[in-house]
């Protein structure tokens, strides 16, 4: 009788919306400590944009010299982007992380004690290194330990810190802007060496990767790892089962240590990804590369590097008050950066990048108009000075609710894991040279066609970035990394794909339902359940 009554409860049960699973602190612990290493681009990006008002003072160099040693550091991250997919095969992600902060902490000592131009570019080259590795593996890192309901926050983390970061170097630029000229950039500069050393400290408090782990044959320790960074034991077995799969493991093969079939050599990855890649493959790495390259060919470095420039060309002429500015510009960011954080697994990945790429191109088009009125007017027009400063926070708090944390969630979410590290740096790298780019021709091309002009084509490339997402990008949200090739492979008609596995989901769910119902009584004909309160 007892039994009885404890099999109509479960059946009971069995009809219950499923709970929402909770927050995984764990995981988030996890992915905050290893997104610190994103704040060492951040910072390098925010202190940049007044140390060099000071650096041009002290050393007297020219308009090219400064384009270049601005955005030299993103070239020079190649090396190190192009690096940490195979060193974080190499050595794992966790410890990648640690190299990072060493090489970017010995830049910013070479940096805070340069003496020339030449010296100053030395600095740049090693820190532009630490910032390549660090870009790279902290998202990999960030993806591959959170679990599916969290993942769009979670992987998020690493544009939070980089906007913390920015915010950083401004505060630290307002801090030092009283000191003699040629102390006050090097202490901004030099300074840059704290965070990495928090970072280096932090990995010891950080597990490794479970995905590595599983390519090491390492199973006992990935179960681990997914037991603590999963939502319920039932989710870290099916993400084992999938991570063993797709590491070509056999299911069946539960050791702790295992041996692992032979992967594919870097030849043979680069060429499925670029010389031959299947219609999946080719769709993923269009879309990944792509969201990277309109990330930045959008402008942002420019207003973020150079946003004194467009505060002096709006009409605000004191160095102090135009550092102040670029402290709102940094807390704005950080605020809409942190919302976006709770709405990614919400809203999903589209709704909010077309939101914020529409917004920006508005944003933009109304920063190069009042720029331009500026620029032809004789007197001072408190409106479009007002309009401009409006219009660059404006744009700021849209890139940071939407393009600024989609590009890297949704990058290093798409990729198979034996393509993951190897896309990831790809991604990166074109993120680097079209941020570089960009912050090297920024002073020229506003020179060559006008301040307004430059904004104007910024916009027209957010525009065809719009255009881009909406027709080649699919929903990801609530996948789980190994479902993601479903979603690719037939480029503008992903839509008629995502529907059919919908519909696919949909009818497994009724079938299932019915199971339940059918297993849950002796005669549906002539019982009625009965509920036990």
């Amino acid at each position: 009788m007892e039994e009885n009554k404890q099999n109509q409860v479960a059946r009971i049960q069995d009809f219950d919306p499923p709970m929402k699973p909770k927050t995984n602190k764990y995981a988030i612990a996890c992915t905050f400590l290893a997104s610190l290493s994103s704040i060492l681009l951040g910072y390098d990006i925010g202190v940049m944009s007044g140390a060099i008002i000071y650096i041009k003072k002290d050393l007297h160099i020219s308009d090219v010299q400064v384009e270049i040693l601005v955005g030299i550091l993103n070239v020079y991250s190649l090396f190190g982007s192009a690096a940490a997919g195979r060193t974080s095969d190499w050595i794992g992600r966790r410890y990648t992380m640690v190299v990072a902060a060493g090489i970017f902490f010995a830049g910013a000592l070479l940096m805070g004690f340069a003496t020339t131009y030449a010296f100053l570019m030395f600095g740049r080259f090693v820190a532009g290194v630490g910032v390549g590795y660090a870009l790279m593996v902290a998202p990999v890192y960030t993806a591959e330990v959170s679990p599916a309901s969290s993942r769009g926050f979670l992987t998020s983390f690493p544009e939070v810190f980089i906007n913390f970061g920015i915010l950083m170097g401004y505060v630290s630029n307002v801090a030092f802007s009283k000191l003699p000229t040629h102390l006050s950039w090097r202490f901004m500069l030099g300074i840059g060496a704290v965070p990495s050393v928090f970072l280096a400290v932090s990995v010891l408090a950080m597990p490794e990767s479970p995905r590595w782990l599983v390519m090491q044959g390492r199973l006992g320790d990935a179960r681990r790892v997914l037991n603590k960074t999963s939502d319920s034991l039932q989710e870290a077995q099916l993400r084992l089962a999938d991570i063993k799969q797709a590491a070509g493991i056999p299911e069946t093969c539960n050791d702790d240590i295992v041996e692992v079939p032979k992967r594919p050599s870097g030849d043979n990855v680069w060429k499925e990804l670029i010389f031959s890649p299947t219609p999946v493959v080719r769709h993923i790495l269009i879309t990944g590369v792509g969201i990277h390259f309109f990330q930045q060919a959008s402008g942002i470095d420019a207003v973020v590097l150079y946003s004194p420039k467009i505060f002096e060309k709006a009409g605000i002429k004191s160095d102090h008050d135009r550092l102040l500015c670029t402290v709102a510009v940094g807390v704005v960011k950080t605020l809409f950066i942190l919302v976006a954080t709770f709405m990614l697994d919400r809203s999903g990945r589209r709704p909010l990048l077309l939101t914020s790429v529409g917004g920006m191109v508005a944003s933009l088009v109304l920063l190069a108009t009042g720029l331009t009125i500026i620029d032809h007017s004789e007197q001072k027009l408190v409106w479009a000075i007002v309009l401009c400063i409006a219009m660059v926070l404006a744009y700021v708090a849209l890139f940071s609710i939407g393009m600024g944390p989609i590009t890297w969630v949704y990058s290093s979410e798409i990729f198979p894991l034996r393509l993951r590290a190897t896309g990831c740096s790809i991604g990166v790298a074109v993120n680097r040279v079209t941020s570089g780019v960009v912050s090297m021709t920024f002073l020229s091309l506003e020179k060559a066609i006008t301040i307004g002009a430059a904004f104007f084509l910024y916009a027209a490339l957010a525009a065809v970035a719009w255009v881009f997402f909406y027709t080649l990008m699919p929903e990801t949200q609530g996948k789980t990394l190994e479902e993601m090739e479903t979603l690719f492979g037939t480029f503008w008609n992903w839509r008629e794909r995502a529907r059919e596995l919908k519909e696919l989901k949909k009818t497994e769910k009724n079938s299932n339902d019915n199971g339940q119902i059918q297993m849950g009584t002796n005669n549906p004909a002539m019982q009625k359940p009965n509920i036990v309160v």
